[in-house]
């Protein structure tokens, strides 16, 4: 079974940082890209960045220059650190894999919340 695991998560002040992990828990799948998202209390799933087995990243508007995105597509690991955090980032962070075949894997989220 194709599973992704998310880390990292928790409660920060505006200004502060968190990096997320995200691991496979089954076996390890090949992905094309692998990326995260994040959904906001009322709003629907965005895109936060994206990572190319090549190495190529992508970034929403809203986190270029201070979200990095990271890790090893070929062991099915990224990460993602947050620096600068606003309260606009709280946010359920989700884990994405594309496979080669299109297919989207997704993990269960790990919440971020900042907040003074």
């Amino acid at each position: 079974q194709v599973q992704l695991e998310e880390s990292g998560g928790g409660v920060v002040q505006p200004g502060e940082s968190l990096r997320l992990s995200c691991v496979p828990s089954g076996i390890i799948f090949w992905y094309k890209t692998m990326g995260w998202y994040r959904q906001a209390p009322g709003k629907g799933r965005e895109l936060v960045a994206t990572i190319t087995r090549g190495g190529n990243t992508n970034y929403a508007d809203s986190v270029k220059g201070r979200f990095t995105i990271s890790g090893d597509i070929v062991k099915s690991t990224v990460y993602l650190q947050m620096n600068s955090l606003k309260s606009e980032d709280t946010a359920v962070y989700y884990c994405n894999g594309n496979a080669l075949n299109g297919i989207n894997y997704w993990g269960k989220g790990t919440l971020v919340t900042v907040s003074s």
